[in-house]
């Protein structure tokens, strides 16, 4: 996985890895510290077309079910299966085995940089 500093980053505390055409996503440590104990992901299947800032999952913890937002518009490429069957990952590994998503997308929309994120979130 790439450096933290080197991904971009949602409002929504989401991360993107770009590659190419495809977007990684996943949630962020500060996310996954807020969620809690993560104990279901439900994630869109490959193939399936998703819309920028429209939620295309769910991931529920312990102390709540928080949504996941598509930070591009695109068709998701892949789903990690491995979060599904442990997602525990998600809190363990949120920037690399906890990542969510792949899309394929068209447009890169304006994302935030690792500064303007942290300024976000106070960190």
């Amino acid at each position: 996985m790439a450096d933290i500093k080197d991904l971009k980053y949602t409002a929504e505390h989401e991360w993107v890895l770009v590659e190419g055409s495809v977007a990684t996503v996943g949630i962020t440590a500060y996310a996954a510290e807020k969620l809690g104990d993560i104990v279901f992901v439900d994630l869109p299947k490959a193939g399936s077309t998703v819309a920028e800032g429209k939620v295309v999952g769910e991931i529920e913890s312990t102390k709540s079910v928080g949504e996941l937002f598509a930070p591009v518009n695109g068709t998701v490429v892949e789903a990690n299966d491995a979060v599904s069957a442990s997602p525990e990952l998600v809190n363990s590994d949120p920037f690399g085995a906890g990542w969510l998503i792949k899309v394929e997308f068209t447009e890169l929309p304006e994302l935030l940089s690792f500064s303007e994120y942290s300024a976000l979130t106070g960190d």
